[in-house]
């Protein structure tokens, strides 16, 4: 793995609770492991570490970072999605299957599962067998920003709380329009930029303070979750993502915020 270093971009001063201000330029993002720079191509070998870490205890995770709305979050979600049994479904980091779980089983007719770190997948998959869904849906290893599916091949592309861990957003996003179908739909489901003022400070000190020590305490590795509670922070602000999914060639581009903006879920149709 390549040394970290110092990159282009500036570091930004620190609140004593929150850690490094937000506002990471459009695609300098593959500059930072949540607050600590690095060189770009250390990156994605750093995040699959982390869900090596943590793949066996992924939904701990999620109730740990979302106080366990992230179930309503990703109904939510595929009410949005609307599965139909005509529907292929992508799902880019979705290797737990949470995502293509709901989509079969509200009707959809086939799910490919995508993910980066193959110990995700290998947890989807046993989770799939558990549950006796040995047909319609598909596992696969592979990068977001350079997916190893067809071009015009898929009428659904999802990616949940996956965006924000990729090096380059905007490779991931033109990948994203590049495999969907004319006319077919991508939706983000991912942590944001809470928009309530009162809500933000709350989160803020739950992120900062007392999240990584859940993580150390629960999970044994505090290091991982203060990891996810950054990488939140340097994530792109709900509107500065809409600009990046209309610059990769997506029409009708929309944001829909979720408790207060904690999450929020991007859609834009394949035109």
């Amino acid at each position: 793995m390549t040394d970290p270093r110092t990159p282009s971009a500036p570091s930004q001063p620190a609140n004593p609770a929150t850690g490094p201000a937000t506002g990471v330029s459009a695609g300098a993002e593959g500059n930072w492991f949540g607050y600590r720079p690095v060189d770009p191509d250390a990156k994605s070998g750093l995040v699959r570490a982390v869900f090596d870490s943590v793949a066996g205890r992924y939904d701990l995770m999620n109730d740990l970072m979302s106080g366990g709305i992230h179930r309503l979050w990703k109904d939510t979600l595929m009410e949005m999605v609307a599965p139909k049994a005509d529907m292929t479904l992508l799902d880019v980091a979705g290797g737990t299957g949470d995502i293509a779980f709901r989509f079969l089983q509200r009707g959809g007719g086939r799910a490919v599962v995508c993910d980066i770190t193959e110990a995700m997948v290998r947890v989807g998959r046993d989770r799939s067998y558990d549950r006796n869904l040995l047909t319609g849906v598909n596992w696969t290893v592979g990068d977001a920003e350079k997916l190893p599916i067809a071009s015009r091949s898929v009428d659904a592309y999802t990616i949940a709380f996956g965006l924000r861990n990729v090096t380059r957003i905007d490779a991931a996003l033109s990948e994203a329009h590049r495999v969907l179908k004319p006319g077919g739909k991508f939706f983000c489901l991912e942590f944001s930029h809470v928009v309530l003022p009162v809500l933000r400070e709350i989160y803020d000190v739950y992120s900062f303070q007392v999240l990584p020590r859940l993580g150390r305490m629960v999970a044994g590795d505090e290091d991982s979750y203060r990891y996810l509670a950054e990488s939140i922070r340097r994530f792109p602000e709900q509107q500065a993502l809409v600009k990046r999914i209309e610059a990769a060639g997506f029409g009708a581009v929309r944001v829909r915020n979720l408790t207060g903006g904690i999450a929020a879920i991007h859609s834009g149709w394949r035109i």
